[in-house]
């Protein structure tokens, strides 16, 4: 799990969480002062709300674990896909497009219908911190705004604003132990292996779990791309980059469950099969 640590810059930070798409999410807005004043505490407050209530309806659109949701309406049956939403529409080209960039690494349709569980929820996170939080870095005294769903995150920052995230990379095999700590100033971060929920990830080229499976982090402008080329990394495992070349925006790490780290930038690997633990 990636986690936004401490940042460069001084500023106070505004957060609200909930519970929903199976996780804890929370919106952070960080702002020159402590007490924004009261309009700019509402605005911020009702941002914070709007993003929350707007991962909320993505869950019920896309949740297979929601009876009612049109996802698990689609697979039994009960919804024709020309009635879906258009959203539903949006996450399945976007998954088409990820299979053939993935070399068939991740499918959507792995279980013989359509669930994009691997890409929705950076996807959601995505689009409701751009829709919703992006607009308050044009309000003064705004500096820097971040969503995250499960440790997976979307990070703004006003322009000119003095102001840096600091994620630190969990270390899968010490609890409580940062491996790394990655400056951002604006882009997305997520990670995926089998530390929290054990051998979950399945390769849908032999729809076994990936055995031994590595951790992955990813760095790109977007969430859906980063939360999504996570999973693709853990899938092709930690001696295989040739994936990379489907995902040039990307910079991350993989740590072997030996311990070993292999590290990219921009899709060039920079450091090979270290222990520098």
């Amino acid at each position: 799990m990636s986690v936004a640590a401490a940042t460069t810059g001084a500023a106070h930070r505004h957060v609200r969480t909930a519970e929903l798409m199976g996780t804890v999410a929370s919106v952070h807005v960080l702002t020159t002062v402590s007490d924004p004043g009261p309009a700019l505490a509402a605005r911020i407050a009702a941002a914070q709300v709007a993003a929350l209530d707007e991962l909320q309806e993505m869950d019920a659109l896309f949740s297979p674990f929601r009876p009612d949701s049109q996802i698990s309406r689609l697979r039994d049956g009960a919804l024709h896909p020309e009635q879906a939403h258009p959203r539903i529409l949006e996450v399945s080209e976007a998954c088409v497009r990820l299979f053939a960039a993935s070399g068939g690494r991740f499918d959507a349709n792995l279980q013989g219908w359509f669930d994009p569980t691997g890409y929705v929820k950076g996807w959601a996170v995505e689009h409701a911190a751009f829709r919703q939080l992006a607009p308050l870095l044009d309000e003064d005294g705004v500096v820097a705004a971040g969503l995250s769903a499960g440790g997976d995150m979307q990070l703004l920052t006003a322009p000119g604003a003095d102001w840096t995230w600091n994620v630190g990379i969990a270390d899968p095999l010490r609890p409580g132990v940062l491996r790394a700590q990655v400056p951002v100033r604006e882009g997305a971060v997520a990670t995926s292996g089998p530390a929290e929920r054990g051998a979950h990830i399945v390769d849908p080229r032999s729809s076994r779990a990936v055995a031994d499976a590595p951790t992955a982090t990813v760095i790109a402008p977007r969430l859906s791309d980063a939360d999504a080329w996570a999973t693709v990394a853990v899938v092709a495992g930690f001696d295989d980059l040739t994936w990379l070349r489907g995902a040039p925006d990307t910079s991350g790490m993989l740590i072997a469950v030996d311990g070993a780290v292999r590290r990219w930038t921009h899709g060039v690997e920079i450091a090979a099969a270290s222990r520098d633990r």
